[in-house]
């Protein structure tokens, strides 16, 4: 397995005017105005416990559920976005924002470490009764993850201490010994939480506990969520599961007997980015082996073209192999968020490109989608393919998908660069630097580039002293022709390992590595197997994925448009568009939908020609309501 790791986002400065753009949107517009949300929705005062407790701002479903037992999470997450802004930069709007928070997760933690305010304050002789559907693990974990980021932040751990006194009664009420609850919780994502806590504390009873949670989960008989919902319900009332079975949380057999990804998609990536983590700290290769199994599951039959995941509102999820509808994906944004988080530590597992080719096309457009260019508009479900019904919306009955994009935006300088005792790797580029320690020498590191609109990438390499150790850079799948060399002299790129050239030298201060990506533009080809794509062409440049926009292409609805297979893609510069990006243009053909005025006939429609643009698809529906299309039909003519 790989030895390396990667740099901490504090130790990453973006330079370069993509990120850093992006970086300072999320820091000075969506973190505040998050937290102003929090509050006019009441989530904020829910930590006090207010009794008598106010209506429900959610209703409750039919089934008795309503998102509000959620809101600790969303607090959790909040604190973590915030957390890595006062990272970059010190802020005591911010900071106190979160001490605030603090005090009353604080005041409210039960004398026992139990800490959840939606059973504390509405149903507390209910705590640990449906872990199937309420999720109090679940809060746990993003609680905690926030708790970890504060402190990593300001070295501050009362919030820690909170949290681990909250673990402390967890533990002693779940696992496998005498007179223990041997239960886990239907939404993952403690699971990898705690593998962030014991990265922190080095204890040990963390890791054990994330090792119980994921070995324990699909154990059957008796599955846990029957014997829970026995004791709740009563041995002669079992209620229907609304998802029918247990595939919805990946809990239907054991995890390292699985291979077909199913069920909800948020939660299945959790639980593989935890998974990853125990493979590579147990060295467990048979849980190793189940995570490359359900990653080529969804590399060959389930992802969509822009790193989507999920085609189904219903079960916010999968349903089955080459299922990609376009106007109906789900493809919920947080869903491409924790999609990169697996990625991240399936590289670190083997240190294969296509991990960062996932994780770059995730970040550039699953991902970033799901955020406005103002910072404070969002998407859920992120579609390939719209009337222009849908809007961006400024927040949401289950906001999770608002903070989860800011926490990424906000650490993202973390996946840039990875290190090993001999060895520094580039995995993304985007103009940064940092500091590293490497073969006994410190070393300054300098990546300068404006990617993703242009593939030419410089990196200067300055050691303290000379020292020879390797220097990895990822030539991405999707390039053709990359060219290398170190102060002038060319490098062969053939020799590249699984999409890393690997540079082995004696390094001194001034050396400068250069990196030439060509980024043409390309058209891509949907398996046959995904039938909504038949006829039809993507269009990619570098790692950015393009659809095409009414607003860019007056006339009508964009679904008239055709791409012939004899024209040629142009790239052009646009400095008068959203500070600056490239986007594609061609000749096309458009249905002259004029003459028509039935809604069937015996003739065919007439084409016209068209100059069709692309834009980056992240870029979508941030200039007013219009229709909007990734896969465009393909003309032969």
């Amino acid at each position: 397995m790989s030895r390396y790791a990667p740099v901490n986002f504090p130790d990453v400065k973006l330079e370069g005017k993509f990120w850093h753009e992006r970086l300072e949107t999320v820091l000075t517009r969506t973190i505040p105005s998050q937290h102003r949300k929090l509050g006019e929705y009441g989530i904020l005062d829910s930590l006090k416990l207010p009794n008598p407790p106010p209506p429900l701002r959610f209703p409750r479903h039919p089934n008795g559920f309503t998102v509000q037992v959620f809101w600790d999470s969303d607090v959790g997450k909040w604190i973590e976005a915030a957390s890595y802004a006062l990272a970059h930069r010190r802020d005591a709007d911010i900071e106190a924002n979160i001490e605030a928070a603090i005090d009353d997760l604080e005041k409210a933690q039960a004398p026992d470490g139990y800490l959840n305010c939606w059973y504390l304050g509405r149903e507390p002789d209910k705590r640990w009764t449906n872990l199937r559907d309420n999720h109090e693990f679940y809060n746990a974990g993003h609680l905690l993850e926030g708790a970890v980021a504060y402190f990593r932040a300001t070295g501050r751990r009362r919030f820690l201490d909170v949290m681990e006194r909250y673990l402390d009664h967890i533990y002693a009420r779940f696992g496998t010994g005498p007179g223990q609850t041997r239960g886990y919780d239907g939404h993952e994502e403690i699971e990898l939480a705690l593998m962030k806590l014991y990265y922190l504390t080095g204890d040990r009873k963390h890791l054990d506990f994330a090792t119980y949670l994921i070995n324990e989960r699909g154990r059957q008989p008796p599955h846990y969520f029957d014997v829970e919902r026995d004791l709740r319900e009563g041995g002669d009332s079992k209620q229907r599961y609304v998802f029918g079975n247990y595939e919805y949380s990946q809990s239907h057999k054991p995890v390292r007997e699985q291979d077909k990804v199913v069920g909800h998609a948020v939660r299945a990536m959790y639980l593989y980015t935890a998974m990853a983590d125990l493979a590579a700290e147990l060295g467990d290769p048979a849980l190793k082996r189940a995570c490359e199994v359900l990653w080529n599951d969804v590399m060959e039959t389930k992802m969509y073209v822009t790193a989507g995941l999920g085609p189904s509102a219903h079960n916010e999820g999968f349903t089955h192999d080459f299922d990609l509808p376009n106007q109906t994906a789900y493809a919920e944004t947080c869903a491409s968020v924790a999609l990169i988080f697996w990625a991240q530590r399936m590289l670190h597992l083997d240190l294969d490109g296509k991990y960062a080719d996932i994780l770059e096309l995730a970040m550039f457009n699953g991902a970033l989608s799901g955020l406005s260019r103002d910072g404070e508009h969002y998407f859920y479900a992120n579609p390939l393919e719209s009337d222009g019904t849908p809007t961006r919306w400024d927040w949401h009955t289950c906001p999770c998908c608002t903070m989860n994009v800011s926490r990424l935006v906000a650490s993202v300088g973390g996946y840039f660069v990875s290190t090993s005792p001999d060895g520094v790797a580039f995995h993304l580029y985007g103009g940064i630097s940092t500091q590293v320690d490497v073969a006994g020498t410190k070393v300054a590191l300098r990546e300068v580039s404006t990617y993703p609109w242009n593939g030419e990438i410089a990196i200067h390499v300055d050691p303290a002293s000379p020292a020879t150790f390797d220097l990895k850079l990822r030539i991405p799948g999707w390039s053709n022709g990359a060219k290398v060399s170190v102060n002038g002299q060319a490098l062969d790129v053939a020799e590249a390992v699984n999409g890393y050239l690997t540079i082995n030298r004696q390094w001194t201060n001034g050396d400068v590595v250069n990196l030439d990506l060509p980024m043409p533009p390309v058209r891509l080809y949907a398996h046959p197997g995904v039938i909504m794509d038949a006829g039809r062409v993507a269009l990619k440049r570098g790692p950015l994925v393009y659809c095409l926009e009414e607003v860019d292409n007056p006339g009508g609805r964009v679904q008239r448009l055709k791409l012939p297979r004899t024209s040629q893609l142009r790239a052009e510069t646009r400095a008068d568009l959203f500070d600056g990006v490239v986007t594609l243009k061609a000749e096309a053909l458009a249905i002259n939908e004029a003459d028509w005025n039935t809604l069937y006939r015996t003739t065919p429609p007439v084409d016209e020609r068209a100059t069709l643009t692309a834009l980056p698809y992240y870029l979508w529906s941030n200039r007013g309501q219009g229709s909007m299309v990734v896969w465009v039909p393909e003309s032969q003519q």
